[in-house]
């Protein structure tokens, strides 16, 4: 359990710096570049989103297996063999990317954005930029996959922590000092792409084990986890597809500059994110192992100790960005436009982004008995049903009809999932979590957080209402986690432990 802890704890220091990494410099991003280019920065991370579906399941597959085989004797040679040939494929699926997107980018530039301000060649130039990049950072899902599986969480989170940090300070660096260009942007980002990759891969090969012969590629090691690759890649790619169909359809009907308000609006949605992944990220090797020696009662606690703490870090954030969107955006971009273009898709979005994340620990926990059928037949459904809906949302009510499109989407979808998921896993404990591990933190979230947004006076000057906000942030936060059994738990012995080292100090 302590090593539990720390790969929490470190997951949570690299997945909150990268999020602060990744919000602190977008106002610089709009001010050198504008508001255009920074929507080609949306159209990247939708490609990449897109291009999600050519994983076909492996870098899932690599952490379940690196968490499987690192619990058994004797499999050092098959877990090197294993990160050999999963290596080879992945690679080449890289250089696949890297051609495709270089072959895309005239008609890109020339048929699909609507831009005022950026020359098609300017837009040309940054997707060849764009597929270079993507190249390089594809192979960055193996070697991280393989670090968490063996559990080498706290190198994996430092090496995040220096490249997000890298990656923003060095752009903004680069765009204030040199060239405020488009093209300077994304040639920083293949820099640290390149050494980025090249470190994850000098990591993982180094806290693999040792075996006996060199590693080579085998292909009767990927027959072996094809079927679970498989499903995982059916779910993936129907994932990518739900998630990326608004932004695919608004880059066509809107301008850039437009498309480029809904991008900033979903990287604060997609924010949330990084407050989640901590904490299925460091547990999903951990509850695989328990069903892997069948600990059903370790299995359970771990579940809905780990739905909780996911409850209490969303909620809280999700309700306090809907509720004060417009003073958030206000303070962090310092512009009245971008907050008054932004602010309701902002709170629309981000309460898409908390239901899709309340299921990530179910899938999770199906995932670890091998389970993948009920993820991919709901996505199935989602797809036929869902896409339709959400294009003609997306036609007749612009950004925001696509915005609640997403909401009811992962509405109905987590409904469905814990439905039916507790009727094989877990049968005894839906309404637990349902109750315990949801209601509760959400519930005091939006009482706490409403009773704010009543009490707020506004307008006022910056510093107080900067302060106000954090106040009301932390009475919502604590409350929530006061609220949830777990977090109550946990509070309380780290109060008792406080009290009797406090007064076994005094009477010293």
């Amino acid at each position: 359990m302590s090593l539990l802890k720390i790969n929490i704890a470190s997951n949570f220091v690299g997945n909150v710096w990268q999020t602060i990494m990744g919000l602190a410099f977008v106002p610089l991003y709009i001010k050198f570049l504008g508001v255009e280019a920074y929507g080609l920065i949306g159209i990247f991370t939708t490609m990449q989103a897109m291009f999600a579906i050519l994983d076909m399941g492996l870098g899932q597959t690599m952490n379940r297996e690196m968490a499987l085989l690192s619990g058994q004797h004797g499999k050092e040679q098959e877990m090197c063999n294993l990160t050999r040939s999963l290596e080879f494929i992945y690679w080449g699926i890289a250089i696949f990317i890297g051609v495709i997107v270089f072959s895309l980018s005239s008609f890109i530039a020339n048929n699909w954005v609507n831009a005022n301000l950026l020359s098609p060649r300017t837009i040309e130039q940054a997707i060849w930029i764009m597929g270079f990049n993507m190249t390089l950072q594809w192979p960055v899902s193996l070697y991280s996959s393989g670090l968490r599986g063996l559990q080498k969480l706290v190198a994996l989170n430092g090496i995040i922590v220096v490249f997000s940090t890298l990656r923003g300070a060095g752009a903004v660096l680069v765009l204030w000092l040199f060239y405020p260009t488009i093209q300077a942007f994304f040639l920083w980002q293949i820099v640290m792409s390149s050494c980025h990759v090249c470190l994850l891969a000098i990591a993982l090969w180094f806290n693999l084990p040792k075996a006996e012969n060199k590693a080579k590629f085998q292909k009767q090691l990927l027959f072996r986890v094809w079927k679970f690759a498989a499903s995982i890649s059916g779910i993936t790619i129907i994932m990518a597809v739900l998630a990326q169909i608004d932004k695919i359809i608004l880059s066509k009907l809107l301008s850039l500059e437009m498309f480029g308000y809904y991008t900033l609006a979903s990287v604060i949605a997609m924010s949330l994110n990084r407050f989640i992944f901590p904490i299925t990220g460091g547990i999903y090797p951990r509850i695989t192992q328990l069903v892997s020696i069948g600990d059903y009662d370790g299995v359970k606690q771990l579940y809905h100790k780990s739905c909780q703490f996911v409850s209490v870090m969303l909620f809280p954030i999700t309700t306090f960005i809907s509720m004060f969107s417009y003073e958030i955006l206000l303070l962090w971009t310092q512009s009245t436009v971008t907050a008054s273009k932004t602010y309701i898709l902002a709170s629309i979005l981000v309460w898409g982004t908390a239901l899709s994340g309340l299921v990530n620990m179910p899938y999770k926990l199906q995932w670890a008995y091998g389970w993948t059928k009920l993820g991919l037949y709901i996505s199935l459904i989602s797809v036929s049903l869902f896409i339709p809906f959400i294009i003609a949302m997306t036609i007749n009510f612009g950004a925001i009809g696509s915005s609640v499109s997403w909401v009811i989407l992962n509405g109905i979808s987590m409904f469905f999932i814990i439905q039916l998921m507790h009727q094989r896993l877990l049968k005894t404990e839906k309404w637990r979590w349902y109750f315990q591990d949801v209601s509760l933190p959400l519930l005091t979230s939006l009482i706490i957080a409403g009773l704010g947004r009543i009490l707020f006076v506004s307008p006022m000057s910056q510093f107080p209402a900067f302060l106000i906000l954090c106040f009301i942030f932390l009475v919502t936060m604590t409350c929530s986690a006061i609220a949830t059994p777990v977090t109550r738990t946990w509070l309380a012995s780290k109060y008792v432990r406080y009290r009797k080292g406090y007064n076994h100090s005094f009477k010293l």
